[in-house]
Formats: structure tokens, C-alpha cells, sequence
């Protein structure tokens, strides 16, 4: 592959194609990255496969390599319904000029749809300024089935095929060229996984990009700083190995490259914690999940980790600013959504009533706060022994703060229904197991402890659940948010509670609607 070359256009790539399988490669390479609403253009010689690469992607985002995907040649656009997004495929060169566009009915598409356009020369002066060309060049005198292809990042997707390029290098240089690669349904965050399979040996990319700095939010800071999330893959690949030292599963890192965010690491497999249509808690797993976090919580924890020769780790304190700008997002992103958007007045009297309902929470001993620790990030590794069966993924936000707060997370997992009665019978295992450790454990303290984050943890994700839909266009986590009200609604009928509950009731009369 050559050097990346920056271009009038933006960023561009080339690379030679010898055989089909190189040509296969390089559709992977952009299909992983493919988003909702993507323009992908296909240009170059006539018969150089440019029908053909589409197929190859559309079969790909399709996860189905029989679907019938024709030529779009005579009927000029196919619509496409795939698992992430609708797709059109369309082709131009039957047109004789852009002012025939109109008539194709591309203003009709479906709402985030993938464009894949063949011939775009055809409506030159007419194509929007951000989207990532494909141009693919016959090589004759090489052999017949030799191709060039350049890959061009236009406006805002530069930065895109930048990072094409740098997986593409990662990759290589790591020697799974060969491998097979097929994306892993992702969360809600600007991380890609995808599971690398050559020969028997199965490995998963994660794909981290550095985090960019969002617009100051709060005394001149971004919501990710003041948040304390994590801006690069340093602290993941420093939680992973302090876990493993403290004997649980994380999954090994077998290569990294943390100034790219690029990391190949242990694939830990599908089994989850959860079975069934819809997922429902198997409850010996999330007894062993509530058992890893005893573990954790009756060790003293170091706050500085090694990462890797002059490269440490501090892992932030999950203080009363991160909280309160959490709990925020309630008011700035989901009453907003419902018309309600609150008086300067009410804001101040929700912060006022969560930092007096926090103080004790953030006034308990710290540890290690993995901060989503539930279904999703939780693997089920039936082949080890004891904690070691409970895989341990999505941990790089980790924070020094109260032991209760994973216990929350796990207990009112925001994507499946976990009943009240299973949530009070590991609440009390978890409480008896310390007690039963430590002679001065305050267990009703503790439980207050652990409502008052449930409720705080749950304000934010109805919050985070908003934004994901009205900002980022992702309205498929709406449906999370009657399960993720119950739970809110749960924790603020404890009665130390009573304020903020007061409140809600009076500033959030819609919350249960959708």
C-alpha cells in the first residue's frame, strides 16, 4: 500500500489489487467503517469491477452471501434493507447528465441510508462535498484480473480513510493480512470490534480511535473530561492487565499500537450472562458477576498501573463534578426532548439535592469503579474456573469511586429487565458476603449508597439515551428508556431518597412516555 497522500480533495490511499482476494480485503477495510447515511462512490475504467466491489459490500453489510444483489445498470437504483441501515445502490452511467438526478428519486431515500454510486462522474458539480471515492484502474499488462485502486476521503471523510489506511498498516504489520474480518455489533461509543479469524485462530481489532475534544461544557471543559472518560486506549490496556493481576479474566492484548488506538486482543467468544428472546439474567452468572465485584471490593486497589515501559496510568477519582454533569444530562438532553426543559431555578435545586444525596457515596472508601459493568461487557467463559468464568470487557472508563455503583450497574442493567425479586436477592447476597468479612460493614448505609447511584446512574442514562437520538441519529436505544424509567422509579421510593423524588414528580411528568 503506498504512503498516505493528503490531496486537494482530502486524504488519499493507494493500493494494488493482484487477485480477487486483495480486492475482497480492501471492501472489508471500507465496509467496516461504513456509517448510516455514508455517500461511497465507485469510479474508474469501464470493466474494472466496480459493480462487482459493490456486490461484494452489500453481501458483506448484508452478513448474507447469497442475497441476490443485480445490476443496477437498467433500473438505475436498488434498495437495499440491512441489519444497520438501508443501502441504495445506484449506478449513473445511463445518464446522460446530472440534470436527469432529479428523476431518480434521490431526495426519497430512506433516512440514514448507505449510497453506494457507481459512475459519479456522471453528476459532476452535483455530489456533496463529504464522501469517500473508490476508483478502481484496470492493469493490463500486469494480468487480467490486476487492479489499482485509490481510495479518497472528500470534506469531512479525510479523516475517515485516514484511519482506513492506518487499520490497513495495523493489520499487515501484525500478520493477519489474511484473516477474515467481520464487525461485532458495536455500543453506543465511537469504538468498532471486529473478529479476525485465520486458519482456526480467532482474534479480535478494536478499533479506538483517540477522543476528540467535544465543545467546553462546563469551567471550559469538554463533557468527556469532566466526565472522566477515557481519550485514548492507555487506560484499557492498563485495566486489562491490573484485573488480570488481581486474578479475573480480561482478555490478553496480543498487539497495540496506542498512539493509533489499534489493538488486537483475545477473542472471548458470544456466551453472555443473559439467555432467551428477550434476554433474561441467568442467574447463577450474575452470581458469579456480583462475586468478581466482592472480590474487587475487599482488596486494597492501586491508583497508578503500568502500561508499558515510561507509560502509567492514574485512574481518575469519580468526584462530585463527574457526577453532577452525569446527572445533568437528564436536564440538557431528555426533558428537552419532552417539551419540559427546566427553570434556571429547578436546575440549581436538582444539583443542590444531588450533591447532598452523593456526599456519603463519594465520601466511602474508593475502588476500582469499572463503570459499565453489565450484560453487554460481561463474557461467559464456562472452560475457567471460579470469578475466572466471568469475562470482563469495556473497562477503560474505569474510576477510584464507591463499590456500590457496579453493583447498580449490574443489578439495573438499561438493556434487559432484571426483576425486582433477583435484584434483591444478589442486593443481599451481596451485603451478607461483606458483612460476613468485614465486622464493621454498614449495610443499610450501603444499600442507600446503592440507590442513590442507581438513581443518579439512571438519570444520566436517560440522558445518554436522548442524545444518542436526537444528536448522533441512533433512535434504536429509545427503546431502553420505560425499562431505565422503573429502575429510577425504584430507587427514588427509597425513602432517603424523598427530595429528589419530590422533584422528579414535579419536573418530569412525561417521563414515561417514548
Amino acid at each position: 500500500m503506498a504512503m498516505l497522500l493528503t490531496t486537494s480533495g482530502g486524504a488519499s490511499f493507494s493500493v494494488a489489487l493482484p487477485e480477487e482476494q486483495a480486492t475482497l480485503r480492501l471492501m472489508v477495510d471500507i465496509a467496516s467503517a461504513v456509517e448510516p447515511g455514508d455517500l461511497i462512490t465507485l469510479s474508474g475504467d469501464l470493466g474494472a469491477g466496480k459493480t462487482t466491489f459493490a456486490r461484494a459490500m452489500i453481501r458483506y453489510l448484508a452478513g448474507d452471501e447469497t442475497i441476490e444483489v443485480p445490476s443496477p445498470t437498467f433500473t438505475l437504483m436498488q434498495t437495499y434493507e440491512l441489519p444497520r441501515f438501508p443501502l441504495v445502490h445506484a449506478d449513473l452511467y445511463r445518464l446522460s447528465g446530472a440534470a436527469e438526478l432529479a428523476e431518480l428519486g434521490f431526495d426519497d431515500m430512506p433516512e440514514g441510508a448507505v449510497v453506494l454510486l457507481e459512475w459519479p462522474d456522471r453528476a459532476a458539480g452535483f455530489l456533496p462535498a463529504d464522501r469517500i471515492d473508490i476508483a478502481l484502474t484496470l492493469a493490463p499488462k500486469l494480468k487480467l484480473e490486476f487492479r489499482h485502486a485509490r481510495v479518497t476521503g472528500y470534506g469531512s471523510f479525510a479523516p475517515r480513510v485516514e484511519r482506513i489506511a492506518a487499520v490497513r498498516q495495523f493489520i499487515a504489520e501484525t500478520g493477519y493480512s489474511e484473516a477474515t474480518r467481520r464487525r461485532l455489533v458495536g455500543d453506543a461509543s465511537t469504538r468498532s470490534y471486529d473478529r479476525l479469524t485465520l486458519g482456526d485462530k480467532h482474534d479480535i481489532l478494536m478499533n479506538s480511535p483517540r477522543r476528540p475534544d467535544g465543545p467546553p461544557v462546563r469551567d471550559g471543559q469538554p463533557y468527556s473530561a469532566a466526565a472522566h472518560l477515557a481519550e485514548s486506549v492507555v487506560p484499557f490496556v492498563a485495566m486489562a492487565k491490573g484485573l488480570r493481576e488481581q486474578g479475573l479474566s480480561t482478555p490478553q492484548i496480543y498487539h497495540a499500537d496506542l498512539a493509533q488506538g489499534l489493538l488486537i486482543i483475545e477473542d472471548f467468544g458470544d456466551e453472555r450472562v443473559v439467555e432467551g428472546d428477550p434476554p433474561a439474567p441467568i442467574k447463577e452468572r450474575y452470581e458469579a458477576a456480583v462475586d468478581v465485584l466482592l472480590s474487587l471490593h475487599g482488596r486494597r486497589l492501586p491508583e497508578l498501573l503500568p502500561v508499558a515501559p515510561n507509560v502509567q496510568h492514574q485512574i481518575p477519582y469519580y468526584d462530585m463534578d463527574a457526577f453532577l454533569i452525569e446527572a445533568d444530562l437528564l436536564l440538557d438532553w431528555y426533558l428537552p426532548r419532552l417539551d419540559a426543559a427546566p427553570t434556571a431555578e429547578a436546575r440549581a435545586r436538582f444539583q443542590s439535592l444531588w450533591r447532598e444525596a452523593l456526599q456519603p457515596a463519594i465520601d466511602s472508601p474508593p475502588t476500582w469503579v469499572l463503570r459499565d459493568y453489565h450484560s453487554p461487557n460481561l463474557i461467559w467463559l464456562p472452560k475457567r474456573n471460579d470469578l475466572r468464568r466471568v469475562g470482563l470487557l469495556d473497562f477503560q472508563d474505569a474510576v477510584m469511586g464507591p463499590t456500590a455503583y457496579d453493583l447498580a450497574s449490574l443489578l439495573q442493567d438499561a438493556r434487559i429487565d432484571v426483576p425486582e425479586k433477583i435484584e434483591i436477592e444478589l442486593l443481599g447476597r451481596y451485603v451478607r458476603r461483606r458483612r460476613g468479612v468485614e465486622a464493621d460493614f454498614d449495610g443499610p448505609g450501603f444499600i442507600k449508597t446503592y440507590v442513590t447511584l442507581a438513581a443518579q446512574r439512571a438519570s444520566k442514562i436517560l440522558g445518554i439515551f436522548a442524545r444518542l437520538d436526537l444528536r448522533d441519529g441512533k433512535p434504536q436505544y429509545l427503546r431502553h428508556m420505560p425499562r431505565v424509567w422503573a429502575y429510577l422509579q425504584r430507587s427514588l421510593e427509597h425513602p432517603s431518597l424523598a427530595p429528589l423524588n419530590e422533584w422528579y414528580s414535579e419536573h418530569v411528568p412525561k417521563l414515561r412516555e417514548i
